[in-house]
């Protein structure tokens, strides 16, 4: 019975949160719903306040790994994206980028890439890039850009992000 608890304030936390698109009202709301199911958990469990705590956190915890996991999974939608518009590209030429995200918990994007400077070639094939996120203007603010640079590599046949930060799968928490 406590498991049917945690799932249905889970899922109603991140329903709630995926539909309104904000990144943090997502994080929050699942956070909260994990404590709300951690609580009940705890409550139907254990009378044990030690015991209960010990419930809570863990409930807690794996509830921010999974939004963790969610937010490098939309990172690296985005990345990917950069990445393919800029793989053919060759140095000064300029391409447009788009995402629209599989999980509506941050905004679909888009922008301008250009390659800087190749960093190699052969076997090791990469290059710097320059890329835009570009925002269109609304009726109280004027569109805007915001620049970034980054590394891609060839990977097979695919360019992928190579820069350690904002994202790789093998930094982990640093991303």
């Amino acid at each position: 019975m406590w498991l049917i608890h945690l799932r249905c304030a889970i899922t109603v936390s991140a329903l709630s949160a995926c539909v309104s698109g904000c990144n943090s009202l997502y994080s929050e709301g699942v956070t909260t719903g994990a404590g709300i199911a951690g609580a009940a958990i705890a409550g139907k469990v254990t009378d044990n306040a030690a015991a209960a705590t010990g419930i809570g956190l863990g409930v807690v915890a794996a509830a921010k790994a999974g939004v963790q996991y969610t937010q490098r999974v939309v990172h690296q939608q985005t990345q990917d994206s950069i990445a393919a518009a800029a793989a053919a590209l060759s140095l000064g030429e300029v391409a447009n980028w788009s995402v629209s995200h599989t999980m509506p918990i941050e905004e679909d994007e888009q922008g301008r890439v250009t390659v800087s400077r190749t960093i190699s070639k052969g076997q090791l094939e990469c290059k710097e890039i320059v890329f835009s996120v570009d925002v269109a203007a609304t009726a109280k603010t004027p569109a805007s850009s915001a620049f970034y640079v980054g590394a891609i590599c060839r990977d097979g046949d695919k360019w992928k992000w190579a820069s350690a930060e904002p994202a790789t799968e093998r930094w982990g928490s640093l991303q």
